[in-house]
Parts: structure tokens; sequence; C-alpha cells
């Protein structure tokens, strides 16, 4: 899991912002399921300013963000970032040496279509799988057209 929030933020107020970032970053790096953060800032927009955090999981940021520790340091600083998604997941990465990990896809690919309350179906493709995407209307339900069955 890979969070990216951008900010906006005036020259004068650069150093109190990278002192509140470096410690929300502090507060983030205690929690479970951390796996690394950054702070860094545009070189050609120095009002621009970026916070990264990498998480094992989902669910291990959303629960992060419950602790009274990140709730204190981090979330007045998360609060302030430029309205736009956040959390993203890894698909692939290249390590060091060079290597492709292809992390995987975990979004089903009807997940526009299939909300809280309705079911999918007992294996979904994901977004990113050849040929995914969601059945076509009157799709087979697994039923004998020719019977009714």
């Amino acid at each position: 899991m890979l969070v990216v929030t951008r900010y906006r933020v005036p020259r004068e107020e650069a150093v109190t912002f990278r002192d509140q970032a470096r410690s929300a970053l502090q507060a983030l790096a205690g929690q479970p399921g951390w796996k690394g953060g950054q702070l860094g800032r545009a070189t050609d927009d120095p009002s621009l300013w970026v916070l990264s955090s990498q998480w094992r999981d989902v669910g291990s940021y959303r629960r992060a963000l419950s602790s009274y520790d990140v709730k204190l340091h981090a979330i007045p600083l998360l609060s302030r970032a430029i309205d736009e998604p956040t959390a993203f997941e890894l698909v692939s990465t290249l390590d060091a040496d060079g290597g492709v990990v292809d992390v995987g896809d975990s979004r089903a690919a009807d997940a526009d279509e299939v909300g809280l309350g309705s079911a999918a179906a007992p294996v979904v493709p994901t977004d990113l799988d050849a040929g995914a995407g969601p059945e076509p209307a009157g799709g087979d339900d697994g039923r004998d057209a020719g019977d009714g069955r």
C-alpha cells in the first residue's frame, strides 16, 4: 500500500511544515504495518511538498490513522493535503538489483458496479487480468437456459 499526500505550502511556512511533517512521519512509523516513508519538496516549485508512506496493507494504514499518537501528530498535517486520491495499491515494484516484483492486484474487475449489500461472484478476476471485466447483462448465471433450471 502506497500513500501519497501533496501539499501547497507558502514559503514563509516551509520550516514549520517540514517540522510538522517529520513529527507526522515519526508517529506513523511507530504503527504496525509501517514499511517506510519520505518527505519531499518539488525542485521546480518550492511550495509543493509530498509526504509518502508505504504500508503492509490497507488495513494497517487505516488502523494507524486510529492511533492516538497519529491523531495528535499526523492528522492535523494530513488534513491540509490537496484534495485528491491518496491511497494506492502497489501492482509492480522494481528492486535495487533491477528485479521486477509483480505484487498483484486485488481490485475486483466489477468493483465499480458491485457495492455494499450486493454480491459479486465466488471468484472475480481483478481489473488488470487479461479479458477482465464485468459479465455482460444476461451473462451465464449457472443455469441451463433451455429448461429453466
